[in-house]
Formats: structure tokens, sequence, C-alpha cells
């Protein structure tokens, strides 16, 4: 049991249900919990917690859903600026024709702000971790801190020159930086991100896998996401993306592989011994004709797989609500199976499954005492919401990203009745709309 030290008791949150997502999946009826600084200290029933901590301020929703708050395990978050610039393009033109001469004329502000507008949408849609490979990260991780967001992030690096750093040698010195800075932050973690095996080096891939080793940090990275990468793959190096990352000796438990939409049932066998994380990205693989990633086969060969949104230009949202729908309904029509990705399946890749991924199962992802209080509160006083048989149906096939009333990350609550606490919606809203005439400048050029 907690501790009844009253008067540390920061605050108490309580609701209709309280959905823990613990190794039970427990749901407690008029249940709450209590938070201490930056960590839950207690769950349980509310009328007993209320009466157990009389002086804590306290958030109570009649109607509320208390839930972990969502993972996002592969965004861009700076590519909210691109929403909507190129859309209905495969992968490769995509990237080479629309999406790289854009981003060779990026700067700082322009990601700044980008990425604070992303920010406000992952909180107003229940998201409160992400993981993000971008350029300019230090401006990704500048704007995360402001939030308030919990964020993995790391700086891109490819074999050719960079608009942020230029020079590959640059990437390198640019990164050590980002990992002396946020040593020991206590919301932001530094990762090494290679893009993918056709725009590194196998020289590069390796410097990037002793780099992470060397700072005990993920090596994330887009891995066999279409049937043109696997392709050219095999006429470059001999063998698949896959077979080409374990020649060079990179697979293994701190790689975050995104995508993963081509992998032959050896490949996914491998992958799993070897411990390898995949973010999977249904909408944004959907909207690019990429594929359907095996992810029931995944799930099945206990690969950890959470799930990802990717960015805000190949989405075009990050809304994990929606990508949770999209998920669930994708494998079942693929597989013509209606049992597959079942709600309490997706939820959990949402949620604890992506908490794995990240390697932060013990501080986030479900609400139990001692982790990291990271949670959202959602209203069920809806039409769209009403009746309630099944909690997890309900949030995967029912709720969206604009049913959550409160976000409260690492203790600090980010967002109120659907205000954000910790940034100026309006004020970024206005400087995005200002720069989008910058931006489609750029795409002229």
């Amino acid at each position: 049991m907690a501790d009844n030290n009253n008067k540390q008791t920061d605050l108490l949150i309580s609701g209709k249900y309280l959905l823990t997502q613990d190794s039970n999946a427990t749901v407690i009826k008029n249940g709450a919990l209590v938070i201490r600084e930056d960590s839950i200290i207690e769950t349980g029933v509310s009328d007993e917690l209320l009466e157990k901590y009389p002086g804590a301020e306290v958030i109570a929703e009649n109607h509320g859903l208390i839930m972990p708050g969502l993972i996002n395990t592969h965004t861009h978050a700076a590519m909210a600026c691109f929403r909507g610039l190129a859309d209905d393009l495969p992968l490769k033109k995509w990237l080479q024709e629309y999406i790289f001469p854009v981003e060779s004329k990026l700067t700082a502000e322009i990601v700044y702000h980008s990425t604070l507008l992303s920010l406000v949408e992952m909180i107003r849609s229940g998201t409160t971790s992400f993981c993000d490979m971008y350029l300019f990260a230090k401006e990704v991780a500048r704007a995360t801190e402001e939030s308030g967001m919990r964020g993995w992030i790391g700086e891109v690096l490819y074999d050719f020159p960079s608009p942020n750093y230029g020079s590959l040698v640059n990437g390198f010195s640019y990164v050590e930086e980002m990992f002396e800075k946020y040593k020991g932050n206590e919301r932001i973690s530094v990762t090494v991100d290679p893009h993918a095996v056709y725009t590194c080096s196998p020289d590069l891939l390796i410097k990037l896998k002793h780099m992470a080793e060397q700072h005990n940090a993920p090596l994330v990275i887009h891995l066999s996401e279409n049937k043109e990468e696997v392709k050219g793959a095999k006429e470059q190096f001999g063998s698949s993306p896959v077979i080409h990352l374990e020649n060079l000796g990179i697979l293994d438990e701190r790689v975050i592989a995104n995508h993963c939409v081509e992998l032959s049932d050896s490949e996914i066998e491998l992958i799993s011994r070897k411990g390898v994380k995949v973010s999977h990205c249904p909408e944004s693989n959907m909207k690019l004709a990429s594929g359907i990633a095996p992810v029931p086969k995944m799930i099945d060969a206990g690969i950890a797989v959470g799930l990802g949104t990717d960015g805000s230009a190949s989405n075009n949202d990050v809304d994990m609500f929606g990508e949770m729908n999209t998920a669930a309904k994708l494998h079942k029509a693929a597989t013509l199976d209606p049992t597959v990705m079942s709600a309490e399946t997706t939820l959990n890749m949402a949620t604890m499954g992506g908490a794995r991924v990240l390697g932060a199962q013990d501080s986030i992802g479900s609400l139990e005492s001692g982790k990291k209080a990271d949670l959202i509160v959602l209203d069920l006083d809806q039409p769209h919401l009403t009746p309630l048989y099944n909690v997890p149906s309900h949030l995967v096939y029912a709720a969206s990203g604009s049913d959550v009333v409160h976000s409260i990350i690492n203790g600090k609550i980010v967002m109120r009745n659907q205000r954000i606490t910790t940034l100026d919606e309006e004020s970024i809203i206005e400087e995005m709309k200002g720069l989008s005439s910058t931006i489609k400048a750029m795409q002229k050029k």
C-alpha cells in the first residue's frame, strides 16, 4: 500500500471507469488514481481514495474514462507543415520528387513551429509520448520541452548533405551534442536514426550502430517499407533490407524498425529472435500504397509491435484513435478473419505495446503504482459512445481524439477541459498559416 502522506499528494483523478491496461487489463468502475509529483502512487475506487487523500486536488469526471496516454511510436512531427502538399503518389516518387526537394529548403524556424503544431494535435487527440525522427531535431526537442510531452527524438542521417547540418561529419557532431544536452532528461530521450538502407551506406549504418551502443540508445530506421525497397536492396546488396542489416551485425533489441510491410516468414522469425521492435503505420502504408504489414504474424511470433502515425504528409494526421480504428479493421479485411487484431490487441499496441517498443514498459503504458503519471480522460457522455458494454471496443471502434478532455504527462496537466495549458494553441495555428505560403513557394522553386 502507498503511504498516506497527504501533504505531498498533488492530484486525484476520478471517473466512471479507470482502465489500467495492467497485465490483467483491469477496469475499475467508479475508479480513481492519485498522482504525487510525476508518478502514480495508488489506484482504486474513487470514494475510498477521496477519503484516504482529503488534501488532494481533485479532477472529477462523472462520465469520464481514465486511461493511459497513447504512445505514437513513429512520427515526423514537423511534417505537419507539408500536410496535403503532395498526395496520391507512390513512396519513391513522393520522396524523391516532392518531399526531399522541399525538405532541402527547410529551416530551423519552420521545423520548430511545425513541430509545435503537431504537438498540439497530438495532445488534443490523446497522445502523451511519441518517437520522432526528422531534421533539425534540436528544434523538435525544444518544442517538445515546451509542450510537456514525452519524446524519443533523433536526427535523421543519410549519405547526402542535410539542410540542417550539411556534411555527414557534422551530423555525427550534432547528434552527440543532443546526447550531451538531454542526458538525464526526464521527458526527452535521444535516439540514433539512420534513414533507411537505401539512403545509408553500409559503413554509415555500422557507425550509427556503434553510436547507439555507446549511448545505450534506440536505433530507429525505416525498414522494408514496400516491394520496391526490397527489390532495390536485393539488386544493390544481394539481400533484402532485413538480411542486409543482419549481415552488417545491426539487428538486435535496440532496433526500432518502422513499417516492416514486406517481410517473409523467415524474416519475421529472425527479427523476433533478435528482439527487434516494430512500429506499424497502417494509414501511411495504405495512403502510399506500400502494402499491409503482416502484423498478426509478428504478434504471434512474440515481436513487440506498436502503432505509429508516420508524418502528416503521408497520413494526414497524428490521431492515434484513428490509427487504432484503421489497424484493427485493415487486418480483418486483409486476412478475411474477423478475430484477428481484436480491440484488446489493438489497444495494447497503442499503450503497453508502444511502451515496449520504446523500452519504457516499466515507466509508461499502463496506470499502476510507481509508474509515471501519463494519462488521458475521455468524456463518455456522447451519442457515439452510448451505450457502453466493452471499454476496449469503444476505444478502438467508436472513440475519437476529440473525445479527450484532459491530458496529464509526467504528473503535469497539459490539457484541461480541452484547453492546452502548456502552449498557446491559437498563436501556433496563426504562425503556421503564415508559414504555409513560404512552404508553398519552396515547392515551386
